[in-house]
């Protein structure tokens, strides 16, 4: 049995990990813990409080008492939003007080674009512009090329989470560009996993999504490779997994 634990920001898109759950089979288990968020606003000031230390150790007993042997903090906004020496700075403060390995949703995206041998990305940002910049600016930092980013100027949250296949395969599509090697989808709010062979069909190219890579990425941390049809490139057989 192999255990990994989400720190997960509010009510939105939570009941992907169950899915990805029952999907991955039954020797995993995907505990979720829910994290106060603050301000629901995909907004700066609004996500460095919302990724802050204090807020993050408050869930991470809970995950421990439910077994959890790596943490991954289920957001990728309020991870990014610090910068890589800031996200990576999140992460090892998380993993001390843990006592575990941990990454965030940020650092997963970076690693399964890598994965899939995607070094030429489209951003389809649910985000206001100067929140999908940072992204923008998150991934170049780890040596991704970014050929378009689209921002779609949501706010909150709790709105991203009404969306259903249609605007999600909607996002999908504006986002791309014929140069990226795969589209990316950056927000854990977003409900993507019942979507994701939708989401590959539709543009012809491997799709990653927040809640997806955030789950690929947890299992990374415990060496655990899982190959699965239906959730999409990233969990396929040939894909090969990068080192920390």
């Amino acid at each position: 049995m192999a255990t990994v634990g989400f720190l997960y920001p509010g009510y939105s898109a939570e009941d992907d990990y169950p899915r990805l759950e029952k999907s991955l089979g039954g020797d995993i288990r995907l505990p979720l813990v829910h994290t106060d968020i603050g301000e629901d606003a995909h907004r700066v000031d609004a996500l460095v409080e919302m990724g802050s230390a204090a807020r993050l150790a408050a869930g991470v007993g809970e995950l421990r008492r439910r077994g959890a042997e790596a943490v991954v903090w289920a957001c990728t906004s309020a991870s990014f939003v610090f910068g890589w020496e800031g996200a990576g700075a999140q992460v090892r403060e998380l993993a001390a007080t843990a006592g575990t390995p941990a990454s965030s949703t940020s650092f997963a995206f970076a690693r399964a674009a890598r994965a899939i041998g995607a070094e030429r990305v489209a951003v389809a940002a649910t985000y206001p512009r100067d929140v999908a910049d940072r992204f923008t600016a998150f991934l170049k930092a780890a040596g991704i090329e970014v050929v378009q980013a689209r921002a779609s100027g949501v706010i909150t949250a709790a709105e991203v989470g009404t969306w259903g296949e249609a605007e999600v395969l909607g996002l999908a599509r504006a986002g791309d560009h014929p140069r990226a090697r795969a589209v990316l989808l950056p927000d854990t709010a977003l409900h993507t996993a019942a979507h994701l062979p939708a989401l590959e069909a539709a543009v012809g190219k491997p799709v990653l999504t927040a809640n997806q890579v955030t789950v690929w990425e947890g299992l990374r941390l415990l060496d655990r490779a899982v190959t699965r049809p239906g959730l999409g490139r990233l969990f396929a057989a040939e894909t090969e997994r990068p080192a920390a």
